[in-house]
């Protein structure tokens, strides 16, 4: 492993093609790193609750009566029954199989016809806990509980977020677009990381972004993208989507270790969940989330969904291209683009690390 971006070599191309190694990944990366895993929403009252599943972890968030938000195994401790499905409210926890009934803190309060049962105690069994933190609408968990705490994991992007005067806390959620698509993870995650490509692969993306300034920023656990809108070029009518009045506008670009994006812009925030499906499926998760508008909330512009549609389909492609390219024998590693591939060193960087633990 190289810590010299302009001596790097790209990871070797078997990490994209064998399930073995998707496999190390999901316990070495998945199950270490805050993964997100619904919306505070769904969890705002005492009772309700909202199953999920976190690296193949079945999972219960569930606000105590307490005000408490907390996160459990949800699986029952009797015969490894799944308990809760799907979001609702409830007074206790259920088990469907055998009714064992858990509290909203994970104490174990009935078990039925248990009587004579040597060397076990009720009150001595509980649900295993989950770390569980909250951002703006998003719930993330830890399923081993040694990351570092979220907050230290995500450094100065909330601050960076108040300042673009994005309302964090007071998001609407508007819609979502799931992609299934048939590379690697972390193929995805690496074609997300550098603008090299925008040239050659998005064309309309190219129009309007100021090309020469694009720059990605590295830091411990995440890495921001910089590309600011180009104003119009004088005596060039070209088709653009943002006029002369919005090159002025920023924008913040973010992807956290290992699979999480957040776009912000002005007038709205879009997410991406990059999961991996099997050693070379990938289901992408796209959400809008709006700011509120004269108190209201408001609905995602179908022209911004649709323009985020054209890019997305030129990066399918690509991405599948290269996950054929990936299992040729003529290939094994490539190298980086010293100008332009820093975020891919760095995200490359970061899963060795994580395998090497």
């Amino acid at each position: 492993m190289s810590s010299s971006l302009a001596n790097g070599r790209t990871i070797p191309s078997h990490w994209y093609t064998d399930s073995a190694v998707l496999h190390t990944e999901i316990d070495k990366i998945f199950r270490r790193t805050w993964q997100p895993a619904g919306y505070v929403d769904k969890v705002s009252r005492p009772g309700e609750y909202l199953a999920c599943e976190v690296a193949g972890e079945p999972v219960a968030i569930v606000r105590g009566n307490d005000g408490v938000l907390r996160g459990f195994s949800n699986v029952c401790r009797h015969r490894a029954s799944i308990i809760l499905e799907g979001h609702g409210c409830a007074k206790s926890l259920r088990c469907p199989y055998h009714a064992w009934t858990y509290g909203l803190d994970g104490k174990l309060l009935v078990a039925p016809e248990f009587e004579g049962v040597e060397d076990w105690d009720l009150k001595q069994v509980s649900l295993p806990p989950v770390r569980v933190a909250v951002w703006g609408p998003f719930v993330f968990v830890n399923i081993d509980g040694q990351a570092p705490p979220l907050a230290e994991v995500m450094g100065d992007i909330p601050a960076q977020v108040a300042e673009l005067g994005c309302p964090i806390d007071q998001l609407h959620f508007s819609y979502r677009r799931d992609y299934l698509i048939d590379c690697n993870w972390k193929v995805y995650v690496d074609n997300y990381l550098e603008g090299y490509h925008l040239p050659a692969a998005h064309p309309s993306l190219f129009r309007e972004l100021d090309y020469n300034q694009y720059r990605v920023d590295t830091f411990r656990y995440y890495s921001s993208q910089y590309a600011p809108i180009r104003p119009p070029r004088p005596g060039r009518d070209e088709p653009r989507r943002y006029s002369r009045e919005d090159a002025g506008n920023r924008a913040l670009y973010f992807w956290i270790f290992p699979n999480f994006m957040l776009n912000v812009y002005p007038d709205n925030l879009s997410s991406n969940i990059i999961l991996p499906v099997g050693h070379d499926k990938t289901l992408t998760i796209f959400e809008w989330f709006t700011y509120p508008r004269n108190g209201q909330a408001s609905e995602i512009a179908a022209d911004t969904v649709e323009f985020s549609d054209e890019i997305q389909q030129e990066d399918i492609k690509i991405c599948e291209n290269v996950q054929k390219g990936l299992r040729s024998s003529t290939y094994d590693r490539g190298r980086y683009s010293v100008k332009r591939e820093n975020g891919v060193f760095h995200f490359h960087r970061l899963v060795e690390e994580f395998l090497s633990r």
